[in-house]
């Protein structure tokens, strides 16, 4: 798991601390709460309600972690404080700057009431804004879901956790948890109501008033009082205070009359609140009349009013249903397990999650270097220790294959009207779902008695009064809307009314009584949590199949059966997986699955296949005994004819998707479907389906690989192989990390199709999906779900690249020495040698190289090498087995992996020693290759290497950590690479440097290399016979000063010439000084006037090589020079003579290095003014030819722009020795006058500037010029 670096602390509570955090590997910064354990209950509560909220005024949950002491939530970083602090700061706003913000809360308010939650505790302090400035809402802790009691789901946590002493205080503790702050509390909750949605707009109101005068309408200092205060006085009057104080605009008066009403019924709801003329319709939607129900979708895009009807209707819906989908799916615990926070030591790691960083928030920086970024993407992956097969057992089904619907009133399958009862002729107590829950055993079981003898009361009597059959319908009427209610259907289920029920369901002479018997039984099983040994689940199971089959052909009998079936098998279904024992406590006839699945035939009307369809995906989603019984030999054809079939979408899907869980229990249902209909019928519908129906489809596929079942067809079918690659374009994250399982499986069973998959783009796919892999705050599960896919295939992967180079050398080792290979050898050669591109491709990968390379695979490539070596020069028959072409594609893609690991210094200076005994010697051999293209990439990998290992830095740390790996004799890797050069390279690198073009090219890049940073090379070279040659190659390019060999041949004569002690007697006799004059001429022509925009940085490039080569010349002038006016030698007098006399061209260039003073590069200045500064030093002015007024001005820029004393002193001191090559007409001239006047002002700053030898420099070289 990655860790955090935590950074400054940006908040605090009285158990908790808020820093701000940073991923580590990203640049993502996040805010990180670490709290004490005991606000377990708040923080769950917190996470389960704000997990799936994703809206821009509501701060973003990302993740949050157990450790031995805290709790730590990750969560979306917000800079600007909280509304509260903005509040006490500004201490006023006004109701402009109030609209503005109050913009913001209604569309975050608006959201989360929309997903079913109330906030309970709406305060400024749990408000905060981003960095540009937007509201957000945060700190969930004391929300709920609407029609839910907090302090049972409090005591639920509690009762979890056993850990924590706060957590065992009794009821009392928890109620007082659960409140919020009473400055913002609405009169009725004072009054003993619960938090609803009118509380959270009274809190609204609060905080509206509280923005404009600085203070919540009540106040006081006593509870007591406040209370009296908020229950029976009107809020004061909305009055700023202060000099900058404006009055309420009368908008917003009404505004804050209307939310701050007493009486909840009285408050503005939130159509009322959306059409206030105080928003000047900012929330208008025109288009639509209608509201839309869009779970998902913000206000800012889809607020659309709801009439008070239908508004009304919805809050009727949630009193029948209690909302009872969405709490159950997404609000409620059902399994603790999905609300727990990661646990550290699941995750294996061995340090801190959360580090304390000493240092401050860093900058995002844009220079990364590669070898960090190399080990930044090989940590998105994770390690699995475990054996790999059953890592992909454990990966084939995620939650989304596995999600489940109602088949009960599921509008995809039949609309059904709503169910509403006359509470006025209700024959008992019309008591809600919720006080159902709190009622005592006695009022409980009076309640079911009065209930079960209204549902019997016709059978005793024999025959009923008229009102008997229309008060069993309202009675059951107002069943089915208690039923929706969790605890209800469970107590309910428990009961005498069920089998009551039951028998109504056989007996009951009306079939209106009977469908609405189905109907309540049917919504029991819909929402019941639990159900005992003694309920006779089996019975009612029974039951609804004789019903069915007696009435067979009747469909809307059976469209009313079905339902209501299909729940009591799926509740059977999920007890069982709960049971230790399953299969052993309900047992469901044969003759059930038999009538469901004669509802799948075809012929019968779709709603009924559909609810059919439904059942097998609903109860085939738990790992049950019950499951078993839908595995036929007719199921898998059966739904795979309704999905190809039909023309409604949802009906395919639910088919598509029962056929993908009944295949979890048997892979033969799907073996099946490819039985009949073929392979290419199933993959065209994979590539044509939507994203849905491509995961259920890649989920059957992974799961028949898993068991075996037509693998060894698939795993050889290119055609499916394809397919399958190309689900890896699809934009769902889940659908790509199927397919990598699919391939993955292929692969384990096939290693040949990697080729075909690396040439299908695959490599690429995979660095795409890493760095989408990393969970973030979109769709977490789905990316945590890829890396998990990912890391499976990447170390699958990796494990092969040993076992495919393996292959390759033992192909090519059967063949060693054989002139004509047999039919059996020339049949491996031409299986393994292809994936020699699959090595490439690997290599050049950011996520395989680090992986990859370590020294056993560096050995095994040398031995590769060597074969190469061995090929190129005939010794092996490669071409006569598999063809020339096959074969110089080998030597091509092994030389291009070696130039591919080359660019990546981290891994050659970690392996120094085996790349120097493995790698370097057969590519020594191949840089003289007859085949030019070989000892061009040869030469360029060599010139690589070589000037990583022959650095003195990375020659440490190879030492450092392959010391043991020294040979017996105890001569170092430095010293065998040396050998290497000087014994195998140098006595053959004349013929290199006379090639044609471009192979001179990188044999000077090589000996540039190899002389930078090595003594002994550069003095070998000195000494051999290639200084000619050298100098041969450079008169025969000269003619191209930009192209790469002069460029190259110019960066080894400074090498060369800049070595300390070096004779430079050869180099003179070689015409050293004309070949620079000449060169330098051009170059600097070119780089001053700048003629070639294209060639300006090579023109650089060679010409600091030429300024070196010119300043290293000087320089050695220099000393000679000294030592004969040192000593009284006639001999060092005559040799000082004959060097001045040789390198006196080089005064002739003068004129172009001063004119090469002012230019922006600070490198050439540096050169360019010591070589003027050392011409003029042993020449003076007598060398020079006459300075030119372009020179005067140079030296006037060059004075401005360069303000430093100790240049401006070079510089004049220059001027003053060359004031001999300065005529008088060029003192006149407007040039000369530029430099006057900035000699004047340097000599005029004398008693200004502390450094006086400028000034009296520049007052000296004025009174020689006759100023």
């Amino acid at each position: 798991m990655e860790n955090f670096i935590l950074y400054e602390e940006i908040g605090r509570g009285s158990k908790s601390v808020v820093y701000k955090g940073r991923r580590k590997g990203s640049i993502h910064f996040v805010a990180i709460i670490c709290s004490e354990k005991t606000m377990r209950p708040e923080l769950t509560n917190h996470v389960r309600l704000a997990h799936d909220l994703k809206h821009d005024n509501v701060v973003s949950f990302y993740e949050w972690y157990e450790t031995s002491n805290h709790l730590w939530l990750v969560e979306e970083l917000c800079t600007g404080g909280t509304l509260d602090s903005v509040i006490s700061q500004d201490e006023c706003l006004s109701d402009d700057i109030v609209r503005e913000f109050a913009k913001d809360l209604i569309k975050g308010l608006k959201y989360i009431h929309d997903s079913g939650i109330v906030f309970s505790d709406l305060t400024p302090a749990k408000i905060l804004l981003d960095g540009p400035g937007t509201l957000k809402y945060s700190n969930f802790g004391l929300a709920k879901a609407q029609g839910e009691n907090l302090e049972d789901f409090f005591a639920l946590v509690m009762s979890e956790d056993g850990g924590d002493k706060e957590c065992a205080t009794p009821t009392k503790n928890i109620r007082n948890r659960a409140q919020g702050s009473p400055l913002y509390c609405a009169p009725e909750l004072l009054r003993g109501s619960t938090t609803n949605i009118s509380s959270d707009l009274w809190a609204l109101g609060c905080i509206l008033y509280q923005m404009f005068t600085g203070n919540p309408p009540f106040v006081s200092e006593t509870f007591t009082e406040l209370v009296d205060l908020i229950l029976h006085e009107d809020p004061p009057p909305p009055v700023q205070k202060g000099f900058t104080c404006s009055p309420p605009s009368h908008e917003f008066q009404s505004l804050l009359q209307g939310l701050l009403q007493k009486d909840p019924l009285n408050r503005l709801n939130w159509e009322q609140l959306l059409l206030h003329p105080f928003w000047r319709g900012a929330f208008l939607v025109e288009g639509s009349s209608e509201g839309v129900e869009d779970e998902d979708a913000s206000l800012t895009s889809s607020v659309q009013l709801e009439s008070v009807s239908s508004q009304a209707s919805l809050v009727a819906r949630a009193a029948a249903a209690s909302t009872n989908q969405q709490l159950s799916k997404s609000f409620t615990l059902e399994s603790m397990t999905e609300f727990r926070p990661k646990p550290v030591l699941e995750t294996g790691a061995r340090e801190s999650i959360f580090l304390l960083s000493s240092c401050p928030t860093p900058r995002t920086s844009s220079a990364t270097k590669e070898t960090d970024k190399d080990v930044k993407d090989s940590t998105v992956l994770e390690d699995f220790q475990c054996d790999g097969g059953a890592n992909i057992k454990a990966l084939l089904y995620t939650d989304s294959d596995l999600t489940v619907t109602p088949i009960m009133d599921n509008p995809k399958i039949l609309k059904t009207a709503p169910v509403r009862f006359d509470s006025k002729t209700l024959c008992v107590s019309a008591y809600s779902a919720e006080r159902l829950v709190c009622l005592s055993s006695g009022d409980w079981s009076a309640f079911l008695q009065q209930i079960c003898s209204v549902l019997e009361s016709v059978e005793r009597q024999g025959s009923g009064t008229t009102n008997s059959p229309r008060a069993k319908l309202n009675l059951l009427c107002y069943l089915c809307c208690v039923s929706g209610h969790r605890d209800t259907a469970t107590r309910l289920m428990h009961s005498q009314l069920f089998p009551v029920l039951i028998q109504q369901l056989k007996h009951a002479p009306n079939w209106d009584v009977k469908n609405k018997v189905m109907r309540v039984i049917g919504l029991l099983a819909t929402h019941c949590t639990e159900i005992r040994e003694d309920v006779p689940i089996a019975e009612a199971v029974a039951m609804f199949t004789e019903l069915i089959r007696e009435n067979f052909r009747n469909s809307k009998l059976k469209q009313c059966l079905l339902p209501p079936l299909g729940e009591l098998l799926y509740l059977i279904a999920t007890q069982e997986e709960k049971k230790e024992h399953p299969g052993g406590l309900w047992v469901v006839p044969s003759a059930a699955y038999t009538v469901l699945m004669r509802c799948l035939r075809e012929g019968e009307e779709l709603v009924v296949n559909h609810m059919a369809a439904k059942i097998i995906e609903n109860v085939c989603s738990r790992e049950c005994q019950c499951a078993q019984g839908f595995i036929t030999a007719e199921v898998g054809p059966a739904l795979w004819y309704l999905f190809t079939h039909s023309a409604v979408d949802a009906l395919r899907v639910s088919a598509m998707s029962a056929l993908c869980r009944i295949t979890r229990h048997s892979a033969g249902a799907f073996q099946s479907v490819i039985d009949k209909v073929g392979l290419p019928s199933i993959l065209s519908c994979l590539v044509s389906g939507i994203s849905r129906v491509q995961q259920h489809i890649l989920t059957m596929f992974a799961t028949m690989l898993a068991s075996g079942a037509h693998l060894h067809r698939l795993v050889q079918d290119r055609d499916f192989v394809v397919k399958i690659i190309r689900s890896l374009e699809s934009p769902s994250s889940v659908i790509r990390a199927k397919a990598f399982l699919v391939l993955l499986q292929v692969l384990m069973n096939n290693r040949e199709m990697l080729l075909l998959c690396c040439n299908s783009r695959l490599v690429m796919y995979i660095e795409r999906d890493i760095r989408k892999a990393t969970p973030g705050k979109e769709q977490q599960s789905g990316n945590e779900y890829l890396s998990k896919c990912l890391a499976l295939f990447i170390r699958h992967t990796v494990r092969e690249l040993p076992a495919i180079l393996d292959d390759i050398l033992s192909a090519l080792g059967n063949i060693v020495g054989r002139k004509h290979p047999s039919t059996a050898q020339t049949r491996q050669l031409k299986q393994s040698l292809p994936m020699m591109a699959v090595v490439l491709q690997l290599l050049t990968s950011q996520i395989f190289r680090p992986q990859v390379v370590n020294e056993e695979f560096l050995i095994k490539f040398g031995a590769l090498l060597n074969h190469i070596t061995s090929v190129d020069s005939n010794e092996t028959s490669l071409g006569s087995a598999v063809g020339q072409a096959a074969s110089e594609e080998l030597i091509r893609n092994t030389l291009s992996a070696v130039e591919a690991i080359s660019q990546h210094p981290s891994l050659l200076s970690t392996n120094h020693c085996t790349v120097v005994d493995t790698i370097l010697p057969p590519l020594a051999s191949l840089a003289f290759s007859k085949n030019v293209e070989w000892r061009v990439v040869s030469l360029r990998v060599l010139s690589e290497i070589t000037l990583l290992l022959l650095s003195q830095e990375a020659v440490e740390e190879g030492e450092r950590e392959k010391r043991r790996a020294w040979d017996g004799k105890g001569s170092s890797s430095n010293t065998r690479l040396l050998t290497l050069i000087t014994q195998d390279l140098l006595p053959q690198y004349e013929s290199l440097l006379l090639e044609p073009d471009p192979v001179p090219v990188y044999a000077l890049k090589l000996l540039g290399s190899l002389t930078e940073h090595s003594t002994p090379v550069n003095r070998l070279v000195r000494e051999s016979r290639l200084l000619p040659v050298i100098f041969q190659v450079v008169a025969e390019h000269q003619n191209n000063i930009l192209g790469g060999t002069m460029q190259n041949a110019m960066a080894l004569l400074t090498n060369l010439i800049g070595q300390k002690d070096t004779d430079l007697q050869p180099f003179y006799q070689q015409g050293i000084i004309e070949l620079v004059c000449g060169v330098f001429v051009e170059a600097a022509v070119l780089y001053i006037e700048k003629e070639e925009q294209s060639g300006v940085k090579s023109c650089s490039s060679i010409l600091l090589s030429l300024l070196d080569i010119i300043h290293c010349l000087l320089k050695h002038l220099s000393s000679v020079v000294r030592l004969a006016l040192q000593s009284d030698s006639d001999g060092d007098t005559e040799t000082a003579e004959e060097l001045l006399l040789v390198n006196k061209p080089l005064t002739d260039l003068n004129s172009l290095l001063i004119q090469m003073l002012p230019c922006g590069d600070g490198e050439v200045y540096e050169e360019a003014s010591q070589c003027v500064s050392l011409l003029a030093q042993l020449y003076g002015g007598d060398g020079a030819d006459h300075l030119h007024p372009e020179d005067l001005l140079s030296l006037a820029h060059t004075l401005q722009i360069h303000p430093g004393p100790r240049q401006q002193r070079l510089l004049l001191r220059v001027l003053k020795r060359l004031m001999g090559a300065v005529d008088a007409s060029c003192w006149g001239s407007e040039e000369g006058q530029s430099l006057v006047h900035v000699l004047r002002k340097l000599a005029q700053d004398t008693r200004s500037n502390p450094d006086t030898a400028v000034g009296s420099l520049a007052t000296e070289i004025l009174k020689g010029a006759g100023f």
